[in-house]
């Protein structure tokens, strides 16, 4: 009776396990829930100065099921898959006293057309990604969408190359610049051992 109940021990345990570091995910809004908890190694925040800083990696499947809307099939999710996933994505978020910066500046009309400008146009020469031995990985792209005192954060979405070599790092730093709000350098470091293995969407289940 006592080696049976072990085993029933043994089995629960294990299933406890798989449970805990299942890294595919039936729903959209279930893979954010685990990236946005700090342990799993995808989200960082930061304050400075009374600015809140959020990084966040995004992914490739949260971008395929962007792309894919409705329209699921296995065919064109490989596809996407193929295509985003050759890449490294970033969230990056900053607001002050729980408001977009803009809002937070729109009394001031020189440092509000100076954060529009630096937003909009200027972010590739203030954040930067880069190795342990300093090897600078370039920005291909970033996407700011203005939304004009509709959110709570200043978002932006940060695209950078995957390449192989950056992939075989322990980990990678991204530092943001001041941008004219008295924060200095703000710098995160990111472990890569969660980006290698980067949770799923489990699309099968969302098949017509």
């Amino acid at each position: 009776m006592r080696k049976y109940k072990q085993h029933i021990i043994l089995i629960l345990g294990l299933i406890s396990f798989i449970s805990c570091t299942q890294k595919s995910f039936d729903t959209e809004e279930a893979l954010w829930a685990h990236l946005k908890e700090e342990p799993n190694g995808y989200v960082q925040h930061k304050t400075i100065n009374g600015i809140d800083f959020t990084l966040t990696y995004r992914p490739t499947d949260l971008l395929v099921k962007q792309e894919l809307g409705k329209d699921i099939n296995e065919k064109r999710v490989d596809s996407l898959r193929e295509k985003y996933g050759e890449y490294l994505y970033f969230n990056l978020s900053m607001s002050r006293n729980n408001q977009e910066l803009l809002s937070s500046t729109a009394h001031d009309r020189n440092r509000f057309g100076l954060l529009v400008n630096q937003l909009a146009f200027g972010m590739t020469n203030k954040v930067h990604l880069y190795t342990p031995k300093r090897d600078t990985i370039a920005l291909l792209d970033y996407i700011y969408p203005r939304m004009y005192g509709m959110s709570n954060r200043t978002s932006m979405l940060l695209v950078y190359p995957k390449e192989e070599q950056l992939m075989k790092q322990d980990h990678i730093n991204l530092s943001i610049e001041d941008i004219g709000l008295f924060t200095g350098e703000v710098t995160f470091k990111i472990p890569l051992d969660p980006l290698k293995d980067e949770p799923k969407l489990n699309f099968n289940k969302m098949l017509p």
